[in-house]
C-alpha cells in the first residue's frame, strides 16, 4: 500500500498503491476473505493455547498435545472451534476498522515525515510504524470485548470454568455482573502488548521491503520496468519475515507477562 511521495511511474512504485486510488471494495472483501481463512487455520491453536494458559495443578494435560487429545476425546472437532462463530462476527469489523485506520494514517505519516528529507527504508519505517500502532488502538475497542467472550467459551467447563450456551448467554452474563467494563477487562494490557507490536512489524515490513528492492537494484527515483509479480510477491513475503521475527522478539516479553495475568482475567 502506497506512499504518497514515490512517483506513480517508477518500478518500486507501480508495486503500491495509494489509499486514494485503491479499489476499497475488493480491498476489504479480499483482506477479511484473507482474515477468515487464517483464522480458521490457526483457531485450533488459540483454544489449545488458551486452555494451557488457564489450567490449574491438578489438571493432568500438561502439554499441546494432551489438550487436543483430551478435546477430540469429548467434543470431537468442534470442540477445536469454540468460540469460533463469536469471532468471525466481531473480528471481520474490526478487521476492517484495523486496514482503514492504517492505510489513511500511513498516508498522513508519510506527508508528515517528507519534509525531514529522511533515507526511503527511515521513512517508511516512521511512517508505516505510527500507522501499525494508531490502527491497533483503533481497532482493539473491538478485539478486546470479542477475546473476552471467546475466550470464556474456549474454556467453558474446563478446569473448573463455567458453562454457556453460546456467545449471546456469555455477554449477556458479564453485562449483568461486570456491566460495559466487563468486557474491556485486559484492555490496557492488549493496547501496551499490540500495539506495540503493529508498530514494530508494519515499520519493519515497510522500510525492509525497500532495503530489499535496494539490493535487488531496483530504484524508487528512475522509471524502469516494472518487476515481475513473482518478484514483488517474494520481496512482499521475506518483508513479511523478517517483520515477524523482529516483532517476536521485540514484544515477546510483554506477551509472556500478558500470558501470565490472563488466569486471573478468565476467571472472573
Amino acid at each position: 500500500m502506497g506512499t504518497p511521495t514515490a512517483p506513480a511511474t517508477t518500478a518500486v512504485g507501480q508495486t503500491e498503491i495509494n489509499w486514494d486510488k485503491l479499489n476499497k471494495t475488493k480491498f476489504y472483501v479480499v483482506g477479511a476473505g484473507l482474515f477468515t481463512g487464517v483464522t480458521v487455520a490457526l483457531y485450533p491453536v488459540s483454544v489449545v493455547k488458551t486452555r494451557l494458559q488457564v489450567a490449574s495443578k491438578d489438571i493432568a494435560e500438561r502439554n499441546a498435545f494432551s489438550v487436543i487429545k483430551g478435546i477430540l476425546r469429548t467434543d470431537g472437532i468442534p470442540g477445536l472451534y469454540r468460540g469460533f462463530g463469536t469471532v468471525i462476527t466481531g473480528a471481520v469489523p474490526a478487521r476492517i476498522i484495523f486496514l482503514t485506520a492504517l492505510e489513511t494514517t500511513k498516508v498522513a505519516a508519510f506527508r508528515m515525515v517528507e519534509p525531514f528529507k529522511l533515507s526511503e527504508p527511515t521513512e517508511a519505517a516512521i511512517a508505516n510504524g505510527i500507522a501499525g500502532m494508531i490502527a491497533s488502538l483503533f481497532s482493539q475497542s473491538v478485539f478486546v470485548p470479542i477475546d473476552v467472550v471467546s475466550q470464556k467459551l474456549m474454556v467453558q467447563g474446563y478446569s473448573g470454568h463455567a458453562k454457556y450456551n453460546g456467545g449471546l448467554d456469555v455477554a449477556r452474563k458479564i453485562l449483568k455482573s461486570d456491566g460495559i467494563r466487563g468486557f474491556y477487562r485486559g484492555f490496557g494490557l492488549s493496547v501496551m502488548t499490540y500495539s506495540p507490536s503493529s508498530a514494530v512489524w508494519w515499520a519493519s515490513y515497510g522500510s525492509s521491503q525497500r532495503v530489499i528492492w535496494s539490493l535487488l537494484g531496483q530504484r524508487t527515483d528512475v522509471e524502469e520496468a516494472a518487476p515481475s509479480q513473482s518478484k514483488i510477491v517474494l520481496v512482499q513475503a521475506t518483508g513479511g519475515i523478517i517483520a515477524g521475527a523482529t516483532a517476536s522478539c521485540i514484544t515477546t516479553p510483554l506477551d509472556t507477562i500478558k500470558t501470565r495475568l490472563q488466569r486471573s482475567i478468565l476467571k472472573n
